[in-house]
């Protein structure tokens, strides 16, 4: 009995001690073919499979059933570049901002687009937990301006901006 009654303060502590975050609001609509091609990574958070990464783009094509072909790829450290191909789904009844990626089956990743220019020029895409995040343009560069804008933006979504690592775009030789 004691055992049971210590086990239940220690989840109420670990239930009141976590923050719970509001729901991540994702813009309201995407067009998908807009959406298409390739996008210069600006910043992310760390994450372990982009570590020793600059030149990161991604690339995205509408295929014809309806899923979204995703190329991913990276200068690394050691001068070798590194790509990966997966596929998006849009999940239905989200005006395609919230999307599953999948790059190893049966695992899909929640893609969530939480900022898109108009012009589609620039977008920002993370994920529920504010685990992965991703500030993207349409070139290699982006106005330093409205970069510190999105991070803001980021950081009143509850990202830990503090964190971001900026990619490194310039002198790359681009792999075509």
């Amino acid at each position: 009995m004691k055992k049971f009654v210590l086990i239940q303060i220690a989840v109420a502590i670990n239930l009141f001690s976590c923050t719970a975050q509001p729901p991540l609001e994702t813009v309201s609509k995407v067009d998908l073919r807009k959406y298409s091609g390739t996008w210069y990574e600006m910043c992310h958070l760390p994450a372990k499979f982009l570590d020793g990464c600059s030149c990161t783009t991604a690339t995205y094509s509408l295929e014809a059933d309806g899923h979204v072909k995703v190329f991913n790829k990276c200068l690394k450290d050691n001068g070798k570049w590194t790509s990966i191909t997966g596929k998006a789904f849009a999940v239905t009844g989200t005006g395609n901002s919230k999307l599953k990626v999948q790059f190893f089956f049966p695992f899909r990743a929640n893609y969530y687009i939480i900022d898109l220019a108009d012009d589609y020029s620039y977008a920002v895409v993370g994920e529920p937990r504010r685990k992965y995040l991703w500030i993207l343009s349409r070139t290699p560069q982006m106005d330093e301006n409205l970069y510190n804008e999105l991070v803001k933006k980021c950081g009143n979504k509850g990202f830990p901006v503090e964190f971001l690592i900026k990619t490194r775009q310039e002198g790359c030789e681009r792999e075509e």
